[in-house]
């Protein structure tokens, strides 16, 4: 059974909306970005959303995240986002944003923001608004919200644009367009190759990458002719980054290895005799690439795991010594983070 043949958006939501905060807003609720007061910071509150809905019977929830900021007249505001991805639209999802806006309310008596962004393929599923009445009570809780359908009439300006969170609201629209394995592969080359055009840094082709490949899912023989493509793209353009893609890694790595070790072999064979030379430099390079894949594999994992618990700044202030460190001390310190509160108490 192929196990990437099914979508997974709801992480790559919740990854990118980590990363790319401000610029989600400023693609998709520009009015909103220009309320907050950026230079105050922001903070996710997983926390204290888990709290309120993990005891509500709400229905299967997708990527929502819950950030303290803060408005330009220094009044501290919580936004909650609603990040809705299913296939189908959902009949209670209007009443889902109200529920959520009113347990924040009452448990923190904070102000709410509700920003409910859909990502389904339903044309007509557009809710922005609960209405409850009943014999003089009455209830209108309104919200803002973006289709992202909308932005398929919109791709020249999405391509133009010079917000990564284009990107990824690209990716999103051609995950859920694009049926076809082969026309998914050319839409994830095309939107790999448009991120490198854009000569990002280091860390954002790489975060951007994350995202991409987990939104748009490819079966692993079509997966290995697309990161095939990616290495020559970053041949072409002298930007190794993507190149130690962490699920390919230790078989690339072996293949390189089996690969030195026979051109070893055979010049060793020249030297020293053909046939036992051929042999054992096939047995060493064989060796020596599965020990380097093994490593390369390691320490692809363990930065993802750091980029993921303390963010991509950490990671790439680590970034040399995880890659130059061996394969028992990089397990060692996988095991050290799955209990470590501080970045150094994994490394001293």
């Amino acid at each position: 059974m192929n196990t990437r043949s099914v979508d997974d958006h709801d992480s790559p939501w919740k990854e990118a909306l980590e990363q790319r905060f401000p610029e989600f807003l400023a693609l998709l609720f520009p009015d909103v970005y220009e309320q907050v007061d950026w230079s105050q910071g922001r903070e996710f509150l997983d926390k204290e959303l888990q709290q309120v809905v993990q005891d509500a019977e709400l229905g299967r929830r997708y990527a929502d995240k819950l950030v303290k900021v803060f408005a330009r007249d220094g009044t501290e505001t919580w936004v909650l986002i609603h990040v809705e991805v299913q296939g189908e639209a959902e009949r209670d999802f209007a009443e889902r944003m109200y529920v959520y806006h009113y347990r924040l309310f009452d448990r923190y008596q904070m102000d709410v923001v509700s920003l409910g962004v859909l990502a389904d393929t339903n044309r007509n599923f557009r809710p922005n608004s609960y209405h409850w009445k009943r014999w003089g009570c009455e209830l209108d809780f309104r919200f803002p919200r973006v289709k992202l359908l909308d932005w398929q009439d919109h791709w020249a300006q999405l391509e133009r644009s010079d917000n990564v969170f284009a990107l990824v609201v690209m990716a999103q629209l051609r995950a859920k367009s694009s049926k076809r394995a082969e026309e998914r592969q050319a839409w994830k080359f095309q939107l790999v190759q448009l991120m490198y055009e854009r000569g990002y840094e280091r860390d954002v082709i790489l975060e951007l990458f994350r995202v991409i490949d987990w939104m748009i899912r490819l079966p692993d023989a079509l997966e290995r002719q697309f990161l095939e493509s990616v290495y020559q793209l970053e041949e072409s353009k002298k930007m190794p980054y993507v190149t130690s893609a962490e699920r390919f890694g230790i078989e690339k790595g072996m293949q390189q290895g089996m690969q030195q070790g026979m051109q070893q072999g055979m010049q060793q064979g020249m030297q020293q005799g053909m046939q036992q030379g051929m042999q054992q430099g096939m047995q060493q390079g064989m060796q020596q690439g599965m020990q380097q894949g093994m490593q390369q594999g390691e320490a692809n994992m363990l930065l993802r795991q750091i980029t993921r618990k303390y963010g991509v700044d950490v990671a790439t202030a680590y970034r040399d010594q995880v890659e130059k460190a061996d394969t028992d001390t990089l397990l060692e310190w996988s095991e050290r983070l799955l209990f470590a509160e501080k970045i150094e108490d994994i490394f001293h």
